[in-house]
């Protein structure tokens, strides 16, 4: 009895488990090894009719050849390989020893021994192979589970590192803008710091101004009171006495007198000039009394500006510079000092225009001499309204060297005569102190100058 349709069965099993275990979804396969499979089912149903029928022999061998060529011929089961193998010399010994017996009877009979024992080593090849393959599929397959938990470890472990990633992008977001907040929060309070530090020395310094100017107001005033008296003494002496004096004194004594009425003269000039001085020291230390009030700053500030250019052009006829305005009409009424303000405006404009009258003097009729003046209402970084009121000049501008002396009481780069070097403290002491706002300064040496005044509309 030959066993083909049994290795036949055997092998149409293992293909049809492979196609199960490597997820191989192809409906064309499948339909191929179901034939096979009942093709199988016939060969064992007629080994049982034909028994020693050599056409259904060969036809069960042919059809087992078919079978153990699958696995070479087509890669989806190249995994059977192994198996194959194992079978091939049984099949082979089998369909050898059919063809000798049923065309060398008497031959077959001298060997049959040979042949049976050829087949017994053909069955054991096979269980050896077979058990062989067994162990080495089950190795197999656990590295190929191995190697699939690895994937899919390897899987959770990508998704894991893309969400961690994820986050971390956005805790550092989240530090970088605290970080923002942080030193954006170090600058307002450095800033503000440097103005309380400002403010105090303000404050000191107009203390010691006060007490310097209440001493040294009463003195000045009699060196101006008898300077005066002094002046008119002489002249009453010129047309009185001095008439009576023999024609040889009388020329001696009118130059004396002359000599004495100059000296005066300027005694009186430099005492006058040191009462305005004093009278700005104390204006620049009292405590403003002035009341807040509904202000037009737009009409202040135009006004102010009007009144600053004709006034230097009532003491020099020659001066002219060209003036423009760019005013904010939303800004509407703050409350504010005018008067305090408008005496800030004025300086602000008078050493704008003393700076392009002086670089005019230098450059010529080739510089155009302007002044600016623009209002805004800007958003402060605490998010409440403030009008920034902007004067600019294309003057001389202002040496860096001395931007941190610009506040100070009595600094002034103007010539001796010309300044008392009191106005931009009193400025700066009337936007800081009384209206809780800032003045800052742009400036760059030869080219301009900016004073930018912001003033808070509410809570000032």
């Amino acid at each position: 009895m030959t066993l083909e349709p049994f290795i036949a069965f055997f092998l149409v099993t293992q293909y049809r488990r492979t196609l199960k275990t490597q997820d191989i979804n192809n409906s064309q396969w499948n339909q191929y090894v179901q034939y096979a499979f009942w093709a199988s089912i016939a060969f064992l149903c007629l080994m049982f009719v034909s028994k020693d029928n050599l056409l259904f022999a060969l036809l069960s061998h042919l059809f087992t050849f078919l079978l153990l060529a699958v696995p070479f011929t087509f890669d989806e089961f190249k995994t059977n390989r192994p198996l194959v193998t194992s079978v091939l010399p049984y099949v082979a010994i089998s369909l050898v020893s059919v063809l000798i017996e049923k065309l060398f009877l008497n031959f077959y009979n001298d060997y049959n021994e040979f042949f049976e024992s050829a087949k017994a080593f053909g069955i054991l090849w096979f269980c050896a192979m077979w058990f062989i393959n067994r162990r080495q599929s089950k190795a197999l397959e656990l590295e190929r589970k191995k190697r699939r938990d690895e994937e899919e470890q390897n899987r959770m472990m990508a998704a894991m590192k893309v969400n961690l990633e994820s986050e971390v992008r956005q805790r550092t977001a989240e530090l970088t803008h605290q970080k923002e907040e942080l030193q954006q929060a170090l600058a307002e309070l450095k800033s503000t710091q440097a103005q309380l530090v400002q403010q105090e020395k303000m404050a000191s310094l107009g203390e010691l101004t006060a007490g310097i100017a209440h001493e040294i107001q009463n003195p000045l005033n009699f060196v101006n009171n008898f300077s005066e008296v002094s002046i008119e003494l002489l002249d009453e002496l010129k047309h009185g006495v001095f008439k009576d004096l023999p024609d040889d004194s009388k020329e001696e004594a009118d130059e004396i007198m002359n000599d004495i009425t100059q000296n005066l003269a300027k005694i009186n000039q430099h005492g006058k000039r040191a009462d305005a001085i004093v009278k700005g020291m104390l204006q620049h230390s009292r405590a403003t009394t002035s009341k807040k009030e509904p202000t037009d700053v737009n009409a202040l500030a135009d006004e102010y500006l009007r009144l600053s250019y004709h006034g230097l052009r009532a003491k020099d006829k020659s001066f002219n510079a060209g003036m423009k305005t760019s005013f904010d009409a939303n800004i509407g009424d703050i409350d504010a000092m005018a008067q305090d303000l408008g005496r800030v405006l004025l300086n602000l404009y008078n050493n704008s225009f003393y700076s392009v009258a002086e670089k005019k003097k230098l450059l010529g009729d080739s510089y155009e001499p302007t002044v600016s003046v623009t209002t805004k209402l800007v958003k402060l970084a605490s998010g409440s309204n403030a009008v920034e009121i902007t004067v600019s000049d294309n003057g001389m501008g202002i040496p860096q060297k001395v931007l941190d002396k610009i506040y100070q009481p009595f600094f002034t780069t103007k010539p001796t005569g010309q300044g008392t070097g009191l106005g931009l403290s009193m400025s700066y002491d009337i936007i800081t102190k009384a209206h809780n706002g800032e003045l800052k300064v742009e400036t760059a040496e030869g080219e301009y100058a900016r004073f930018i005044i912001t003033i808070p509309t509410t809570g000032n």
